[in-house]
């Protein structure tokens, strides 16, 4: 059994979707773990990690379209240390989650056809956000 772990660092531009399926896909060729399982956490409380549609970026728009309409910003809520952005983003967060799992196999993540690895920007503002990344298999 061998194990591989990095923290993987991405500047998001604000609320919004950002590809890291590359970033991560790279890291994982300089393990040389042929098969295994791939887990990803997104180190925050105000963003979030989703595997979702990698074709056509209206579904990207949609979504956060919707996370709008589910989770709006808005003086209705007790916490807002950080702005009225602030309890929003960890609603989205609570939708959909910081962790991944991945299978890894011959190599590669085992992704399906249409699918990439996004890092969810729930805050308005850019953020530099970081993902740990850990491989265990052979």
């Amino acid at each position: 059994m061998r194990q591989a772990s990095t923290t993987l660092g991405f500047n998001t531009r604000g609320r919004g979707l950002t590809d890291i399926t590359a970033a991560v896909a790279d890291w994982l060729r300089t393990t040389g773990v042929d098969q295994g399982l791939l887990t990803l956490l997104c180190r925050h409380t105000s963003a979030s990690l989703l595997i979702q549609e990698n074709a056509a970026r209206e579904v990207r728009t949609d979504l956060m379209a919707w996370f709008e309409q589910v989770a709006p910003e808005g003086d209705h809520y007790a916490h807002d240390d950080e702005g009225p952005d602030d309890m929003p983003a960890h609603l989205r967060a609570t939708l959909t989650g910081v962790t991944l799992q991945v299978p890894v196999l011959d190599g590669r993540m085992r992704l399906g056809t249409w699918q990439g690895i996004y890092l969810a920007e729930h805050r308005r503002r850019p953020h530099h956000r970081e993902v740990a990344v850990h491989l265990m298999g052979e």
